[in-house]
């Protein structure tokens, strides 16, 4: 992570998770001895953000507060977007503005912390808007109402998309000007006309979302994978 510049993770965990299926939001729900939401904020950190703003629902706020004190904790809203837009206005309280906002989803707790340093790089370079992908690597098939396949479609140029995604605040702020919610940031910078880079994710900073991925993450943790180097 370059060492001159500054950084904020905006963390919206308000979601349901209703795929997981676990009976409580997903954040919160145990990998291996610690929340998903508490492993998340510790890979921020060990990635060297200074600083992190987590969205949660408002019943969970103090129970949060407890679980990642290092972390400020806001009511986050609805949809995802409304959730950034919560973290992104406690930002306003310090009077320095950071170099690089980043959005990361709270399902991603494995992120490596490469994949952090890429992206801030990127975006310190001159990128307004950065995020990280990998490969897909599975034959796509668009497939009609029917079930009939119409047509296989060419995966060489496309890119499963990641997180952290790296903005300059300032493309942030002009991306979430509208109000529009997306499935992840970039969609809005899109919509707005901004240009998005991307550079190299990771395998593991899969997203958990069902309770195959939830397995998967706790296998990985039992075998000595995580976030936090330490």
């Amino acid at each position: 992570m370059p060492t001159t510049a500054s950084t904020v993770a905006l963390i919206p965990a308000a979601g349901s998770g209703t795929r997981l299926g676990a009976g409580i939001p997903k954040a919160f729900v145990d990998l291996c001895g610690r929340t998903i939401l508490q492993r998340s904020v510790d890979g921020v950190l060990a990635a060297g953000v200074d600083r992190v703003v987590v969205a949660v629902p408002a019943n969970l706020v103090a129970e949060t507060r407890a679980q990642v004190p290092d972390a400020q904790v806001v009511v986050g809203g609805a949809a995802r977007s409304d959730s950034v837009r919560a973290c992104l206005a406690a930002t306003g309280d310090h009077a320095e503005p950071p170099d690089v906002v980043l959005i990361h989803d709270a399902a991603r707790a494995l992120t490596p912390p490469d994949v952090f340093s890429r992206v801030v790089g990127a975006v310190l370079s001159g990128h307004d808007v950065v995020i990280p992908a990998v490969a897909v690597t599975d034959t796509l098939k668009r497939v009609g109402d029917d079930g009939a396949v119409l047509a296989t479609v060419d995966r060489t140029p496309l890119r499963a998309v990641q997180t952290p995604q790296g903005f300059r605040p300032d493309a942030l702020r002009r991306a979430h000007a509208s109000n529009g919610d997306a499935t992840d940031d970039a969609g809005l910078a899109e919509a707005d006309g901004m240009r998005v880079h991307v550079v190299d994710g990771d395998l593991m900073a899969f997203k958990i979302t069902t309770d195959w991925d939830l397995r998967m993450a706790r296998m990985l943790i039992e075998h000595g994978a995580t976030a936090n180097p330490s």
